[in-house]
């Protein structure tokens, strides 16, 4: 008695359309999102969530910007889901085989990476960040749909082996993802490496106009010259913030502490105290208002400064 054919499903013809669909919407999302991080702009966004989370330490990764590895991810999921429908069936059997089935594997790791990576970045939006960035969320989606997708776009052999191959990506997902951001969870642990003295921790946090103020000032050549133990100085950075006081243009005067660059003080005369700004060429002492640094630097962004 002949065994009776399986009906093809629906979903199991269309499943790759639509998982490259949602792959391709997330590289164009992510690629606007790099264009503007890159660029300095600003992101269409009913709030200002979204320039929060962008212009935050956990948008970085190796000074790269996430967003990046976020459009190779999409391009991946929708190269794995829409390549092998190139070669057809008639053409090349074999070929189409063998990558039909490598790509649906290759989907499902992709799938389960993503979905625990956006875990851990709605976990920041949450309880760390606070904001709700319409983005990250709709990314998170993407990342969920598109593993559901996979898994019920197919009928797969050993669900078994499946399910243990997506505990052992997701668990190495989430020790990188831990180690990558340990330096920005644990500021003091990732300092303490770093020989010298560092001071007192910054315990107040940043917001969009101040993080975007420590950028300008950076990228105009400002620089504020200081040392660990000045506690003017450490005024200073708690009015930049957590976030924004690890990218001010900070110099190190007091040669025991971290990173120290006292002959470049000592070859500023201006420099008689701590804290010392070098904005545009002129010089001002003490702990001075973000807003003052911001007329002084010729900074145009938002100025609704929290601290």
């Amino acid at each position: 008695m002949r065994r009776r054919r399986q009906e093809t499903l629906w979903i199991h013809r269309w499943s790759r359309w639509m998982i490259g669909a949602i792959a391709i919407m997330g590289a164009l999302g992510t690629l606007y999102l790099t264009v503007v991080k890159v660029m300095g702009g600003d992101a269409t966004c009913p709030t200002e969530a979204c320039d929060r989370v962008l212009s935050s330490p956990y948008a970085m990764i190796f000074g790269i910007p996430l967003t990046i590895f976020g459009f190779l991810g999409y391009a991946g999921m929708a190269t794995f889901s829409l390549g092998p429908l190139a070669v057809s069936e008639e053409s090349n059997k074999e070929l189409n085989k063998t990558l039909t089935d490598w790509s649906w594997f290759l989907l499902f790791i992709g799938a389960i990476a993503m979905v625990t990576f956006s875990g851990y970045l709605m976990y920041l939006l949450a309880f760390e960040l606070k904001a709700a960035c319409i983005y990250c969320i709709t990314s998170a989606l993407f990342s969920v749909s598109m593993l559901v997708l996979t898994v019920v776009g197919r009928r797969w052999e050993d669900g078994g082996q499946l399910i243990f191959s997506g505990l052992i990506v997701a668990v190495v997902t989430v020790i990188g993802t831990l180690a990558i951001y340990a330096p920005i969870n644990n500021p003091q642990l990732a300092e303490s490496n770093i020989p010298g003295e560092a001071g007192p921790p910054i315990t107040t946090t940043s917001g969009p106009s101040e993080l975007q103020l420590a950028e300008h000032l950076t990228e105009s050549g400002a620089a504020m010259y200081g040392a660990w133990w000045c506690p003017h100085c450490h005024d200073q950075k708690q009015l930049f913030g957590q976030e924004a006081a690890k990218i001010i243009p900070y110099v190190e005067c007091a040669e025991d502490g971290q990173n120290p660059q006292s002959a470049i003080c000592q070859s500023k005369p201006e420099v008689t105290g701590f804290p010392t700004w070098e904005v545009n060429g002129q010089f001002y002492g003490g702990t001075q208002a973000l807003g003052t640094l911001a007329e002084a630097s010729g900074y145009t962004g938002p100025q609704d400064f929290q601290n």
